[in-house]
């Protein structure tokens, strides 16, 4: 009896002595599945499949409305009107609690009226708002804009992840902002594809190391106002397309799904990420907009992932009008929901075609009941309830505070790799007092890179200013390249080898141009794919005549894709990998330059020689160089995963095993001996590679399983210690059971995946 009563306590709804139905679900203090559940109950068909239905924000619809054409939207993934219908139309639904979610709501005061709109509806359920927050909250202006997911990864550092997750849900939060669609945890495998730098990589163990932190730092303990929802995306595959372009069929074995890809999802789903986009792509022949093996027996049944699941910018349409797997609107929206679908972003027929499939029988209202219950149940989590509104006169005592900026900067001296060093750096002032820059991007807010908005002058350091502010007594002569590789002048061009020749020393900046605000421009970025990965326009033009002055020239690149810098590498003395730096990148350069900041970071992915090496990574299998490219091109990446210089020098030594034998169950130690050898303090990031040397199905030449960041003084030695576990050594087998198989494993120990900078010893799983 205790029991039952308990359970009538917290249950749908209780009766008060009027007749009427408590409202449980607006009492901070019931149970939030009580709460659900009351609301539930309370709703019709419409308002249900309403909170399943997101839209671009008011004036993101004002703005596209007036500049785009039917056509151009067409195509368009970034920008959105609803031809045939206004912003007043979408306000009017909005109050009449059709509306769950809006994305593109760039300011506060936005998000806080289109909040006051749904207050007004029956039931008062607020909105969710979702943004891009890639790196920070950089897509709304007035965040801070740290490194981009690239240049975090090739810092090796999870703490630091997690850090900037927090950091950016507190500025989300002071927005009015809820959910960011990140971390992007896709492996990235292929160079041409756009996107490569807003993930952490190629390697399916950092970036779910990553990933996981991320969302850690996200949502936190998601029951407060200073969590956001993180989403894991994009699901699944989408980063190494049959051609190179975002959104091309992928085509990938079950077997490398489950060893490549599925991974850092999983460890998303395990690290309690309550949100999941899915990818724009077709896996396999089916679109993973409806592919109910992904969305259902692998997310759901195997991982028992609890949140909900959203479409990418109106892949449910595709379904229909690209991948023709549907016969009209109607039908897709029918066969995503069916599959696993919770929220579709964006898109006005949603409402009518799906409410239409319940009243048919088609969809049974108890699915649409599972998806509300999962929205539901994050809004009253992250007290959305009780707290709809953001604070404007507080929101900026929060946003690019102190402490973030401090973070920003701390990140992008991490993330910078120094690629090549034949000792021209670090730079001496008195050694070199004129120097000439040049470049496109020397002088340009584009390293803050993709998915950021324009920021003002005083929030982002160059790196020119960078250069002038860290050594004000040197004379840094600029020569403008404009912004736009494709257009560069050759004017220009000629009158930077020419100042080259009067110069000490010479600064290039290359690379790509990211920045949205110019969509059609940017050469790298999301849809911004190539067929090569040569640098762009008059800029290899540039740095060879620039380097024919026989002054030192240093190479900085700023892009968010590996790029085949074969020339540079071979005859300039120096490079340097920046990535999109963030707001204080052009501060973070100067300090390495000059040898304030002595560079620590790693390559997240491997850098090729040209595009027709591809696929080049790391962890291929042993027979994909059994024969070598007959044109005597190298087998061998420009640079390789994990290779990264510094200042000072390391030495690895006295590599040991605890056991030379182990049970299946069991764990060895790898202990290596690491020394400093150089003249100053110096951060080494040791990485720890597995080898199974046979087995049942083929393996990786090796697989990053472990990695630690040590720092040193001159001279000072660490034992560095790994603990290799069964899940390091297990894998699918030939009949793709997962498992640890008996034998030989092979591990190596040191600074990059290259063979030769490798320690090796070996043990025996009997």
């Amino acid at each position: 009896m205790r029991n039952f009563l308990l359970m009538m306590s917290i249950g749908i709804s209780v009766c008060s002595c009027s007749g009427e139905k408590k409202e449980i679900y607006k009492d901070p203090n019931a149970p939030i599945p009580a709460r659900v559940e009351d609301l539930i109950s309370r709703m019709t068909i419409e308002e249900k499949v309403g909170q399943m239905n997101q839209f671009v924000g008011v004036e993101h619809i004002k703005s596209n409305s007036a500049s785009m054409t039917e056509e151009e939207l067409k195509n368009n993934t970034a920008n959105a009107f609803y031809p045939g219908f206004t912003e007043k139309d979408i306000e009017r639904w909005t109050e009449e609690g059709k509306v769950g979610s809006f994305l593109h709501v760039m300011t506060l005061k936005e998000a806080n009226y289109l909040q006051g709109l749904a207050l007004k509806s029956r039931l008062q359920i607020p909105i969710i708002f979702g943004i891009d927050a890639i790196h920070g909250n950089a897509y709304a202006p007035k965040n801070t804009i740290y490194p981009t997911s690239i240049n975090l990864a090739c810092s090796f550092d999870t703490t630091m992840a997690y850090t900037i997750g927090r950091q950016t849900a507190r500025e989300m939060r002071a927005m009015n902002m809820q959910w960011t669609f990140n971390p992007n945890i896709e492996v990235a495998r292929d160079p041409r594809w756009g996107r490569v730098g807003e993930t952490f990589g190629e390697d399916p163990y950092l970036v779910g190391l990553m990933g996981a932190q991320s969302v850690k730092g996200y949502q936190g303990d998601f029951n407060s106002t200073e969590d956001v929802l993180a989403c894991i995306k994009h699901f699944v595959g989408g980063s190494q397309p049959i051609n190179g372009t975002n959104g091309s069929p992928t085509d990938i074995s079950v077997r490398t799904l489950y060893e490549v890809f599925f991974p850092p999802f999983k460890e998303g789903v395990e690290a309690g990420a309550m949100s999941l986009m899915t990818a724009h792509n077709e896996l396999n022949g089916v679109p993973c907009h409806e592919n109910d093996w992904l969305l259902t027996d692998v997310l759901r049944d195997e991982w028992k992932f609890k949140g909900f699941v959203v479409s990418d910018w109106m892949d449910i349409e595709h379904i229909h009008d690209l991948h023709a797997t549907a016969e009209n609107l109607k039908e897709a929206f029918y066969q995503s929901i069916m599959a696993g679908m919770d929220m579709h972003m964006h898109g006005i027929y949603w409402n009518e075609y799906v409410t239409e499939l319940v009243k048919e029988g088609r969809i049974p209202e108890s699915r649409i009941d599972e998806s509300v219950r999962r929205i539901l149940d994050v809004k009253f989590r992250l007290g959305i309830f009780e707290h709809p509104y953001a604070d404007e006169a507080e929101s900026m005592n929060i946003r690019m505070c102190d402490a973030h900026r401090e973070t920003s900067l701390d990140a992008a001296r991490n993330g910078i790799v120094l690629l090549k060093n034949d000792g021209v750096l670090p730079l001496s002032a008195s050694k070199y007092k004129k120097i000439m820059v040049t470049g496109i991007n020397a002088d340009d807010h584009n390293i803050l890179g993709d998915w950021s908005a324009p920021g003002e002058p005083e929030d982002v350091t160059t790196i020119l200013e960078g250069l002038r502010q860290l050594s004000p007594e040197t004379q840094f002569n600029f020569v403008d390249q404009g912004w736009d590789p494709r257009n560069m002048n050759p004017a220009k061009v000629e009158e930077a080898a020419a100042l080259a020749k009067q110069s000490d020393l010479n600064i290039v900046v290359a690379g790509e141009y990211m920045m949205r605000f110019r969509w059609a421009d940017r050469t790298d970025g999301e849809d911004t794919d190539r067929s090569d990965i040569d640098l762009v326009g008059l800029q290899n033009e540039l740095i060879k005549k620039v380097a024919a002055s026989g002054k030192p020239t240093i190479l900085i690149l700023i892009n968010g894709r590996p790029l085949g810098v074969e020339w540079a590498a071979e005859n300039l003395p120096a490079i340097v990998e920046a990535w999109a730096p963030g707001m204080y990148g052009g501060q973070a350069i100067a300090e390495i330059l000059y040898g304030e900041v002595n560079p620590s970071a790693k390559l997240a992915v491997t850098i090729p020689h040209s595009v027709g090496q591809l696929q080049m990574i790391y962890n291929h299998k042993p027979s994909q160089y059994f024969h070598p490219y007959v044109n005597n091109k190298p087998s061998t990446p420009l640079y390789p995963f994990g290779y990264g210089l510094s200042y000072t020098t390391y030495d690895y030594s006295d590599l040991k095993l605890s056991a030379s034998e182990i049970a299946k169950d069991g764990t060895v130690n790898a202990t290596v001996k690491l020394t400093n050898t150089g003249s100053r303090e110096g951060t080494e990031i040791v990485q720890l590679y597995i080898r199974d040397r046979f087995s049942s199905a083929t393996r990786p030449v090796k697989e990053l399983k472990d990695f630690a960041r040590v720092t040193l003084k001159p001279g000072e030695s660490q034992e560095v210690t790994f603990k290799i576990t069964p899940d390091k050594l297990a894998f699918y087998n030939k009949q793709m059971q997962y498992g640890v198989e008996p034998g030989e494993f092979i591990v190596m120990v040191g600074p990059s995946s290259a063979d030769d900078v490798l320690l090796k010893e070996s043990f025996i799983v009997k």
